[in-house]
């Protein structure tokens, strides 16, 4: 982990991901978890919790759809801590948004043409 800003007033801005795309996010002052496991994950969230944090979290798509009990409860509850997926580098031509993924469940394939 590299440290960003922590000014106890501001949210947290927090990246967790591939380590070549943490390094751009550690440039423009975000806390950077280079290839985070999800037990890492976990670790965050539930002090994000404890602590009442507000936060701003990038997750790579393998992190952000761990299933892990804190990331479903923060993403129930909405509002201080912002998770958001963010496409890999490696393959960004692959990504599939969790959104769109609900949008084909809803409304079948031809829903995206």
């Amino acid at each position: 982990m590299t440290a960003g800003r922590k000014d106890p007033g501001q949210p947290r801005l927090v990246m967790m991901g591939d380590s070549a795309l943490c390094a751009g996010f550690a440039l423009i002052g975000f806390e950077t978890w280079p290839d985070a496991s999800e037990e890492q994950l976990e670790r965050l969230l539930e002090e994000l919790e404890q602590e009442r944090q507000p936060a701003l979290v990038f997750l790579e798509p393998r992190l952000a759809r761990c299933g892990c009990a804190p990331l479903e409860r923060l993403q129930r509850q909405g509002g201080r801590v912002i998770i958001t997926e963010i496409p890999p580098l490696n393959a960004p031509d692959d990504y599939r948004p969790q959104v769109e993924e609900l949008v084909v469940s809803l409304l079948g394939e031809g829903a995206l043409s």
